[in-house]
């Protein structure tokens, strides 16, 4: 039997600083591979190449990754700054209405980092442009040096609500997470539930309200070692669960993956 298709959105990038592409890490694959158990697609995030139409055609469900460009603040009306950071319009006009498009149609998506910021976007809601600026907040960003163990390793907790969407799919209230995010959800968008923040009071898990699909999303990174992580495990599981439903023909709730 063919594996759902699970379409891995990726970013721009110029390699060696020169040549240009789309790219995702290879740990997006593993776990939409591995762990979810669909086939992953690299879609090159670009209105040229590809349309929303498209996608919905061709995918199961979609992965919205991290990256280090950020959604542009005209999206939730405000002015571009410097502590905005660098952009992506091209991902910014295929991942916003995309994200729309799978609400309304109850085709499954998971957001990771900046795809949780792009799912509170499309919805309405706005970003801080720099979390370890406001008081009483803690700097969220991935450490500058250190292997890639130790700038994935777990370094907060995150508390979900009770017996909410989070808290029955991973079987604990409270579980640890990396954190790799400068830019953070600052008024939610309609719809958007919080369902996990961080000690700081920093949104970390969000789910799509009444959506007829599965829309949950972090801020954190769970594709790192997600074979081998108790809360990475159960959550790309789930998104594999709704990825074969949809194929199937069948929707899945965001409340029915626990």
């Amino acid at each position: 039997m063919a594996r759902p298709v699970v379409g891995i959105i990726c970013n721009h990038y110029l390699l060696h600083d020169q040549y240009p592409v789309h790219a995702g890490g290879t740990m997006n694959s593993d776990a939409i591979a591995e762990v979810s158990g669909c086939m992953p697609l690299m879609i090159p995030t670009n209105p040229d190449y590809v349309s929303v139409a498209e996608l919905l055609a061709t995918c199961d469900g979609f992965l919205f990754t991290g990256g280090r460009p950020n959604v542009h603040p005209e999206e939730y009306g405000e002015p571009p700054t410097e502590a905005h950071g660098d952009f992506d319009r091209a991902r910014d006009a295929i991942a916003l209405p995309l994200v729309r498009a799978c609400v309304k149609r109850g085709q499954p998506f998971l957001g990771i980092c900046r795809g949780f910021q792009e799912v509170n976007v499309a919805m309405g809601g706005s970003l801080y442009p720099e979390i370890r600026d406001l008081p009483g907040r803690m700097n969220h960003r991935m450490p500058p040096d250190g292997t890639l163990e130790e700038k994935f390793e777990h370094r907060h907790k995150v508390s979900f609500t009770e017996n909410g969407v989070f808290h029955k799919l991973m079987g604990a209230r409270d579980v640890m997470t990396n954190t790799l995010h400068g830019q953070g959800i600052k008024t939610s968008g309609t719809r958007v539930i919080v369902d996990g923040v961080a000690p700081d009071g920093t949104p970390e898990a969000i789910y799509i309200e009444g959506a007829p699909g599965f829309t949950l999303s972090v801020q954190w990174h769970p594709e790192y070692a997600a074979a081998d992580d108790p809360v990475s495990r159960p959550l790309f599981a789930a998104f594999g669960d709704a990825a074969r439903a949809w194929s199937n023909g069948q929707g899945l709730r965001a409340a029915q993956v626990a």
